[in-house]
């Protein structure tokens, strides 16, 4: 490994048996749909109620060569099912001062020392950062016990629950308490939920922690808190 913090690392991801279902298990699973539907195109193409001309297109060809097709297509979806999911799946690379998220194309690495603490969130693995803030919230299926013993293994401030899970406040458009700028971003960021555009939830997510408004999703629904402030937290304003 790099000097990046990452020698003698743990990486904490699916294994191989996850890629084998996803690059052998659902082309199969698309050529064995396939074949029963190419099996039964005859009888289906003969009824009415069926609006679609492929399974009438698969009944006039010969055979051998209806089968072919017919589950050739199903096992294409099947791979590009997998291609999407081997893209989208969370590595964790885990070392003793620096971890390495890739997830969905994106790759980011965060130093131990900006981590107060880390920690399984529903279906996210969030790093807290010193300030209160998070510095990463993955959707992530890896096992919670995996992920705290490779981060506990390397001496990672491993928690339980989110430290200020108790702060979080339904978004509502309009209700006080936002930083200037943070309900017309909230706005976007509920459109692009809805419209399950990623990319963007993602960029809007980062914007939303540069004005100091960390966000939780609970399905289509937004949860926002304020990032601590060390110094108010301690009692202390003059910032000395």
């Amino acid at each position: 490994m790099d000097a990046q913090g990452h020698d003698r690392a743990t990486v904490v991801d699916g294994g191989i048996a996850e890629l084998a279902v996803m690059w052998v298990g659902f082309p199969l699973l698309g050529a064995g749909l396939g074949a029963a539907l190419t099996a039964v195109s005859g009888w289906v193409a003969e009824r009415p109620w069926v609006p679609f001309d492929w399974f009438e297109f698969l009944a006039q060809l010969p055979e051998q060569q209806a089968y072919a097709v017919g589950c050739a297509l199903p096992a294409l979806a099947g791979l590009v099912l997998a291609y999407i999911g081997t893209r989208e799946r969370l590595i964790v690379t885990v070392g003793r001062t620096a971890v390495r998220l890739r997830h969905d194309g994106h790759e980011q690495e965060v130093s131990r020392g900006t981590v107060a603490g880390v920690f399984v969130d529903g279906a996210a693995l969030v790093l807290l950062g010193v300030d209160g803030g998070e510095l990463a919230r993955e959707k992530s299926d890896l096992s919670r016990d995996r992920l705290a013993a490779a981060f506990g293994g390397h001496g990672w401030p491993w928690r339980d629950e989110d430290p200020h899970r108790e702060a979080f406040r339904r978004w509502v458009d309009g209700l006080p308490g936002l930083p200037a700028g943070a309900d017309a971003l909230l706005r976007a960021r509920q459109r692009a939920l809805d419209a399950d555009r990623g990319g963007e939830v993602r960029e809007l997510r980062a914007e939303l922690s540069r004005l100091g408004v960390v966000v939780r999703d609970e399905g289509k629904r937004q949860y926002w808190r304020a990032a601590v402030d060390p110094l108010r937290r301690e009692g202390r304003t003059d910032g000395g």
